[in-house]
């Protein structure tokens, strides 16, 4: 994190790395108008709802007047700090551009995703991205470290917007997030979040959490974006009575084609 940013947003420099968590967007054509549909109720289906968003902005850029239902399928905990919400945005923009045939380019979708959220244009990348900025300034990162990887998600969650508005950026180390990719000697990244600090503040159980964590014998645990999930490094089988664990693999999508779960 560097700095707040004259627009109210907060300028960052943060490597992303797509994983094998994720939900299931379903699009079909509808008549006069976009419907939502979603097997997890806690999802609003008014414009605050990202997909919508999307949708209405699709219609906006190419002039297209066709309208869309769209069923999704959630996986990826709400208020974790896993870009449910803005992978949803970009697959939405994505999949729209593949249906319509509207032929967009990839460097145009990540334009208009920055205009959704800041976490949007990362999902147009190849899976793996230095992004700078708010987020829309995306550098891909071909790199592709293996690791054992847990997601480990208790259940308190915080919104994004409250994380960052509690957020103490005088407070903060200036650290070069790249270079920290490639100084740990065990050969598993070293990563830091400078919003955890932001997080335990609000939800001080977070902290006892991340010490839980390490003591199951993992080799680093950091918090995912804004939380309360933590990417977890190690190769164990790890149980805690109060948190759920995924298993999760790193993710990478190919030029002309879409993320691709594993089998």
């Amino acid at each position: 994190m560097l700095n707040r940013r004259p627009d109210g947003f907060h300028e960052i420099a943060s490597l992303y790395q797509a994983i094998s968590l994720g939900d299931y967007i379903t699009i079909s054509p509808s008549d006069g108008a976009d419907l939502f549909q979603c097997n997890d109720p806690r999802i609003p289906k008014d414009q605050s709802n990202l997909i919508l968003r999307a949708a209405t902005l699709f219609r906006e850029k190419t002039e297209l007047e066709r309208y869309f239902t769209f069923t999704l399928e959630k996986q990826i905990p709400i208020e974790s700090g896993l870009g449910g919400g803005s992978s949803n945005a970009a697959t939405t923009l994505w999949g729209l551009n593949e249906l319509m045939g509207t032929g967009v380019d990839i460097e145009e979708l990540r334009q208009w995703g920055a205009l959704l959220g800041s976490d949007v244009p990362f999902f147009l990348s190849n899976g793996r991205a230095y992004c700078e900025g708010r987020g829309e300034k995306v550098t891909l990162h071909l790199e592709q470290s293996k690791a054992e990887l847990w997601i480990a998600k208790p259940p308190i969650g915080l919104s994004t917007a409250s994380v960052y508005q509690n957020l103490q950026v005088s407070t903060l180390r200036k650290r070069n997030p790249v270079e920290a990719l490639h100084s740990h000697s065990t050969g598993v990244p070293l990563f830091f979040n400078d919003l955890e600090e932001s997080a335990f503040q609000m939800a001080p159980e977070l902290r006892e959490i991340k010490t839980e964590l390490c003591r199951l014998g993992f080799t680093e645990v950091h918090m995912t974006g804004s939380g309360t999930a933590f990417f977890c490094f190690g190769d164990i089988f790890p149980q805690h009575p109060d948190i759920t664990f995924f298993p999760v693999q790193y993710l990478f999508r190919s030029e002309g084609d879409w993320y691709k779960f594993p089998a």
